[in-house]
């Protein structure tokens, strides 16, 4: 005689995978059309350089102290099903770089993936996929900042033959290519040199990458541009 709660377990295993299967259908189906206008183009159905525009413009406005971005409660409500960024940033952790502050924009205009180095893993590269093809987005940011710790270390670690702690190493082996170009066609400040060669490169994958990205660039659907935060100042350039 068996137990009832053990004889019930195919079936109860069954029926889970049967709800979970609907679920996760359903989430994407409805995440889906969430982020895409009943009629009409998107808000964020915009030309990429009229977003770039608008993000150096916010910035102009941050270097300035004249923000226009003051309410971040202003459209909360509209924002519960839908959203329309202008453009995807990839930005670096460090906690002196907030993409949002940078280029004066409100909540809901910026999809952010931030991580130390600002380098495209395939876990960013999936998120920036996500933005791209469900968002709308039509404009990808690889925003380095000037004084980097990521890059200094990554150098400093190189130099001294250091064995670095944890997942640290998984981090310097990202960013390591960029050292290397910067150390034969750099200009003598090494930390800058490698900040701009490591936004050039991970601007370039993203242009070239598949089987999403690459495309929509290659069909002009997307933007792909570099560009350098000086913490100083506040200003953002583009790196060609």
């Amino acid at each position: 005689m068996c137990v009832h709660s053990i004889c019930s377990l195919p079936r109860r295993r069954a029926l889970f995978a049967g709800v979970a299967s609907v679920t996760i259908a359903a989430f994407s189906l409805h995440d889906a059309r969430a982020d895409q206008p009943s009629t009409g183009p998107a808000p964020n159905a915009i030309p990429a350089g009229d977003a770039l525009a608008r993000l150096l413009q916010g910035n102009n406005r941050y270097v300035a102290n004249t923000p226009a971005n003051k309410d971040y409660s202003a459209g909360r409500a509209a924002r519960l099903t839908a959203q329309y960024p202008i453009a995807a940033i990839v930005g670096c952790s460090d906690s002196r770089v907030s993409p949002e502050l940078a280029f004066d924009q409100g909540p809901g205009d910026l999809f952010v993936v931030r991580v130390a180095g600002n380098f495209v893993n395939d876990d960013g590269l999936a998120s920036l996929e996500y933005g791209v093809k469900f968002l709308g987005v039509p404009l990808i940011v690889v925003l380095g900042h000037t004084h980097c710790g990521a890059v200094t270390a990554t150098i400093k670690a190189i130099r001294e033959h250091a064995v670095l702690p944890g997942h640290l190493p998984e981090l310097a082996r990202a960013i390591r290519p960029a050292v290397e170009i910067a150390r034969t066609h750099g200009h003598g400040d090494l930390v800058a040199d490698v900040t701009v060669e490591n936004v050039r490169l991970n601007a370039n994958r993203l242009r070239v990458s598949k089987p999403l990205i690459g495309e929509y660039v290659r069909t002009g659907k997307v933007q792909v541009v570099g560009a350098i935060y000086d913490l100083a100042s506040g200003k953002v350039r583009i790196v060609d």
